[in-house]
């Protein structure tokens, strides 16, 4: 029996139940916590750059819809990052600080922060944000000289904190979402060499995707030789796991069709091709790739499922490419995904009960907590519930506010 599509009706109420679910966001020590099963702050946890940014983005994008106190969530948001978030003394963000407001784990600088950050400010100045315009220039001034690497055109991945020197390890994670906010930051700003710029990023992975059958790299050393042994001890890392990532292909294969829908004459070459590749390697490999229905988390470079663990963000993505690719070519086969993949997260996913959507399904599709406890992130969820209404270009909130703009009054 075919699945039917949820209408828009359907996708608005749920974006706005997820913005509710995260309406407590708000941490003490500035910036956005981690939220726990029931939308309540972990504060055992520290201030993220990522979810903090996230969280100015997602709530940015829901100031837009006029939900009742967006803004005010998106704005304190916002100061999290001019403020507590922020290395006053050597500029740029911190990947995380504790309570203190002292930087703790990981690296000091990292390019898949700050281009979130990119996207939290790109979005908050199109939903007229105060301090929004302020952030996005420091922002972009920081990625510019510090992540953007115009040799390659490609980005560095991690920075010590005094920006002495960038760690020998180079990411596609932070070299899709580069992608992503270069093309937000584009569109608000209107200098096109953001946009040049994830063109050159685009035929990147258009390369990599017939390279590699469709299934993508994620990690390279610092001359962009592939590492298709990182992390083969910890395959289930939530930012750099072993082998491919089924969900990293059907991001890609979205936000490459983004990127032809942007710079349309003036794109590189292959862009479609390449995103029926990612998308069709994805699905064949994550999608009920055990027995069970969900995408699996990882595979090996067989298309072998590694980390079986089914993953909000993944059928998020799926949800996101299938109607993307639908709306791009008007072929049946991709709405009929759409349709079935909201099945699978009403039946599967959406949490009814608590709030939100579960981040972590075992591969029987019950809940789990092993990578991500709690529900930290609105991003992906409510991104799936406002794309598919959207057109390919210009990026989402510059889209939703001439949306928006254009509605008839009630």
């Amino acid at each position: 029996m075919t699945n039917p599509a949820p209408t828009d009706d359907w996708l608005d109420v749920e974006c706005r139940r997820l913005l509710a679910f995260g309406r407590r966001v708000a941490h003490p020590a500035g910036g956005a916590a981690w939220l726990d099963g029931d939308g309540a702050p972990d504060l055992s946890r520290p201030v993220y750059t990522w979810i903090t940014s996230r969280t100015v983005h997602v709530f940015g994008l829901g100031t837009l819809l006029g939900v009742e106190g967006a803004g005010a969530i998106a704005t304190a948001a916002l100061d999290g990052l001019r403020t507590t978030l922020r290395d006053e003394e050597s500029g740029g963000w911190f990947h995380a600080v504790d309570a203190d407001v002292a930087p703790v784990e990981g690296t000091a600088k990292s390019c898949y922060d700050h281009a979130f950050v990119m996207l939290a400010a790109s979005t908050a100045v199109v939903a007229g944000l105060p301090g929004a315009r302020d952030l996005l220039d420091e922002a972009t001034d920081a990625f510019a000289a510090r992540f953007w690497d115009d040799a390659t055109g490609r980005v560095y991945d991690e920075w010590d904190r005094a920006w002495t020197e960038p760690a020998p390890y180079r990411g596609l994670n932070s070299t899709m979402h580069s992608l992503e906010a270069m093309l937000a930051v584009g569109d608000v700003t209107g200098d096109q060499v953001w946009h040049d710029r994830a063109a050159r990023v685009a035929a990147f992975a258009v390369d990599l995707a017939g390279a590699h059958d469709g299934r993508l790299p994620e990690h390279f050393g610092p001359d962009w030789a592939v590492d298709l042994d990182l992390n083969r001890d910890r395959p289930d890392d939530p930012f750099k796991p072993f082998g491919a990532t089924p969900g990293h292909g059907l991001e890609w294969s979205r936000l490459l069709l983004h990127v032809e829908a942007t710079l349309g004459d003036a794109a590189p070459a292959g862009l479609l091709p390449a995103s029926r590749t990612l998308f069709d390697r994805a699905v064949a490999d994550g999608w009920h790739a055990d027995g069970a229905p969900g995408f699996v988390y990882t595979t090996d470079w067989s298309g072998t499922p590694v980390v079986r663990d089914r993953f909000h963000w993944v059928v998020a993505e799926g949800i996101a490419a299938a109607g993307a690719l639908h709306r791009r070519t008007g072929e049946g086969v991709f709405a009929e995904q759409y349709a079935a993949w909201w099945a699978y997260v009403d039946q599967h996913v959406r949490d009814v009960d608590r709030g939100s959507w579960r981040h972590e399904l075992d591969p029987a599709n019950r809940p789990a907590a092993s990578v991500w406890p709690g529900k930290p992130d609105l991003y992906h969820a409510v991104q799936a519930t406002l794309l598919p209404r959207l057109p390919l270009a210009p990026s989402l909130a510059s889209a939703l506010a001439l949306s928006e703009r254009d509605r008839p009054p009630a």
